[in-house]
């Protein structure tokens, strides 16, 4: 299946459907009066977030979603139908943008969450609304509101406990595809890895974790060169960071050199995934010859105060103990969760409403509010 991480479409809401002009004719009803009704609410497009999506493939052939319009009023103050909402799922971890503002208006970390990206217009009054006692034969309707209508831009990000970062071939879809179930693609050369993958890590029977491997970075990568870094925003959630540095006898820079290129592409991505919790996976561990480039990577992580793990995908040598590293990490870094997040969020603040950003949608709920 092609992986699709990011779209553009456009959404319309229903248009309202137009009042009625009616006046009753029914007999032994003398002077029955006005009797036409109002129109029914527009469709609103709505998002929702899906645990059995993956990818955005299901937009890339159909951009233009359209939710379904309000029938018209009817005589005897009959009111039109109101039109079907459109719902549009996406996988978790979705993030939906205003093209012509880029702003962002919902991200979507959890399943089943719903958003009103689009709100459906107001159906328009019909003359039975507009009679007084002095005005007994309106003959005044309202047409329909029109609905709602934006160019959106869908990113995903995906979910992932642990985020693989390295240099091309430095072992990333090897180590995957030995402590998960996944089955990335393999081989000898550069950039086998043309898309991120997931990987569930089994740790105890009531324990796991999942692992994102995305393509390996290069020197010059936030300037475009090799794939750049358009993949590394899928391990921007991510709890933990494992720099997978090839300490197998060869020709080149040393592992040091190698991680300051990938802190300083990381950084030139984004600075916050620099200061993201890290481990130092020094893979290839079975061809390190005489060990100096193991010893290397030991002594860097010991100035920079990391855990280091030397493991080797071929053999199995150091992958238990890099697993459990991991899921001690991330139980340390869960525990201190909740204390950053409550000291990070004065308690007398309230989130501000899905739709503030949208001024169009507070004024049809407005009108509807003033009914």
């Amino acid at each position: 299946m092609i992986f699709v991480d990011e779209v553009v479409i456009t959404v319309k809401a229903g248009d309202g459907g137009n009042g009625c002009l009616a006046f009753r004719r029914e007999k032994y009803v003398p002077r029955g009066g006005p009797s036409g009704g109002d129109g029914g609410k527009g469709g609103d497009v709505r998002i929702e977030s899906s645990d059995q999506h993956n990818t955005l493939l299901h937009f890339r052939f159909n951009p233009e979603h359209k939710a379904q319009r309000g029938a018209h009023g009817e005589g005897s103050n009959r009111k039109g139908r109101d039109g079907e909402d459109r719902i549009l799922r996406v996988p978790v971890g979705c993030v939906v943008w205003e093209e012509g503002t880029n702003q962002k208006l919902f991200d979507f970390t959890q399943p089943n969450q719903q958003f009103i990206v689009a709100a459906g217009g107001r159906g328009g009054r019909g003359n039975a609304r507009f009679a007084t006692s002095t005005h007994q034969a309106p003959r005044e309707v309202e047409p329909g509101k029109p609905g709602q209508f934006l160019r959106l831009r869908l990113v995903l990000k995906l979910l992932a406990d642990v985020g693989l970062v390295g240099f091309p071939n430095a072992g990333k879809s090897s180590l995957l595809s030995r402590i998960s179930a996944a089955r990335p693609k393999i081989a000898d050369y550069p950039f086998t890895t043309l898309e991120p993958c997931l990987g569930l890590v089994r740790v105890s029977e009531e324990e796991s974790f999942v692992v994102a491997d995305i393509p390996g970075l290069i020197e010059g990568a936030h300037l475009g060169h090799g794939l750049g870094t358009r993949f590394l925003r899928h391990i921007e959630r991510t709890r933990l960071l494992a720099h997978l540095l090839d300490v197998s006898e060869r020709d080149g820079p040393d592992p040091e050199h190698d991680f300051d290129v990938l802190m300083e592409e990381l950084a030139s991505f984004e600075p916050q995934l620099a200061r993201k919790p890290m481990v130092l996976v020094a893979s290839k561990a079975d061809q390190a010859g005489d060990g100096r480039r193991l010893r290397a990577v030991e002594a860097l992580a010991a100035r920079r105060n990391l855990r280091c793990f030397a493991t080797s995908a071929v053999t199995g040598e150091g992958l238990q103990e890099l697993i459990w590293g991991i899921a001690e990490t991330l139980r340390e870094l869960r525990r201190a969760e909740p204390a950053t997040a409550a000291s990070a969020v004065p308690l007398d603040t309230e989130p501000a409403p899905a739709r503030a950003s949208h001024p169009e949608a507070l004024d049809h709920r407005a009108e509807r509010e003033r009914e």
